[in-house]
């Protein structure tokens, strides 16, 4: 997408243009291609979270496809692609197309970026809604997502991913899913811990693994409402590598306003009446007091990272008592050994765990321990 040139109004005058919908706007921004720069299309993301909009980023490289599945599963009211490496006449297409075969021919799709003007009228003539140049303003990008943004009705067809993705969505709204089958998964992971512990990455290294082991894994992570525009900034999908992982990982991204879970049952139900039996729930950055998912999943475990404090605040009650198993994340950081001994202190002979996240180290014996 396009840099923006001016940003939208006051934020109260953002957060009342929502209100006529009965959902709030949500977009998925991804960057097909080859293109390795994504400071403009955060730039979006920000303001757009700032109007209210709950957008969902899905990182660089994305292929066609791996757009296609994370549009389907997020349940967004349109993608917005930005291209920047003069191969939108073959990666837009094919985006279409892939969005058909996932089960949402009616995806609208917006396109950004460097656009020769000679190419445009393809891009509409091959099902695209909107073109953006460089030099379009925010408020523009805000208003065409918003408008993009209708009431529910019928999917095309009947993708039983897609149509998990829309009973998650109608449950969101207090809706009633009555035709939809239930069961609780088999197995239900809580991943807790405080802001900048290396979850999501922690999360991506699992999907990978339980794939590489012919297994399928459905995630729900969490992510804060904004307290002022209602937005919302959901970016731990883009941790997982879909180009590899495929169809094998249903991955919703949430926003949640403090530890406000009343529809997560719901929503973990419908995900067992889908088929998923393992299931990891990541919760938004976790402070001392932040406990609430536990009552939820049959196994929490607190991810820690070294510097985190001394003895005196891990012996204070809250997210620590919570644990069933510890993972020590960043354990080639300083202080990793003092940590551990702290934990082997207060744990009670619950499991610690340590790992590398960024590197793969301990993942496969994470994985062993939790899922087998």
């Amino acid at each position: 997408m396009p840099n923006p040139t001016t940003e939208p109004t006051t934020r109260l005058e953002k957060v009342d243009r929502c209100s006529d919908l009965d959902h709030r706007p949500r977009v998925l921004l991804g960057k097909m291609g080859l293109d390795g720069h994504d400071r403009g299309v955060k730039l979006i993301a920000r303001a757009m979270r700032d109007s209210g909009i709950h957008v969902v980023y899905s990182g660089l490289w994305q292929t066609p496809r791996s757009l296609a599945i994370s549009a389907r599963d997020e349940d967004v009211d349109c993608v917005a692609a930005s291209m920047m490496s003069n191969s939108h006449l073959v990666l837009i297409p094919k985006l279409i197309e892939e969005c058909n075969n996932v089960g949402r021919s009616d995806m609208q799709l917006h396109v950004g970026g460097i656009i020769p003007q000679e190419d445009v009228q393809s891009m509409y003539d091959c099902g695209v809604q909107q073109v953006f140049h460089t030099g379009t303003s925010m408020q523009e990008i805000v208003e065409c997502v918003r408008s993009s943004t209708k009431p529910y009705g019928a999917l095309p067809g009947n993708h039983p991913s897609a149509t998990l993705a829309r009973h998650i969505s109608e449950l969101e709204l207090g809706r009633s899913v009555e035709d939809a089958p239930r069961k609780r998964p088999s197995r239900i992971i809580g991943l807790t811990g405080s802001p900048g512990a290396g979850k999501s990455t922690l999360v991506a290294c699992m999907a990978a693994e339980l794939v590489a082991r012919g297994r399928k894994l459905a995630v729900i992570a969490f992510d804060p409402m904004s307290p002022i525009s209602s937005g919302a900034l959901l970016g731990d999908r883009l941790r997982v590598d879909f180009n590899t992982v495929d169809e094998n990982v249903f991955y919703r991204s949430l926003a949640v306003v403090g530890e406000d879970y009343d529809t997560l049952g719901g929503m973990l139900e419908l995900i067992g009446g889908a088929g998923f039996d393992d299931v990891i729930v990541e919760t938004v950055g976790a402070g001392q007091s932040d406990v609430a998912i536990r009552e939820h999943v049959d196994t929490t475990v607190v991810v820690v990272v070294p510097g985190m404090g001394d003895a005196v605040q891990m012996d204070k009650a809250g997210i620590l008592e919570i644990a069933d198993v510890f993972v020590v994340n960043k354990a080639d950081h300083a202080g990793e050994a003092e940590l551990v001994r702290t934990l082997v202190d207060i744990s009670t002979g619950r499991d610690i765990l340590e790992t590398v996240a960024t590197g793969g180290r301990g993942i496969v014996e994470l994985v062993d321990r939790l899922f087998d």
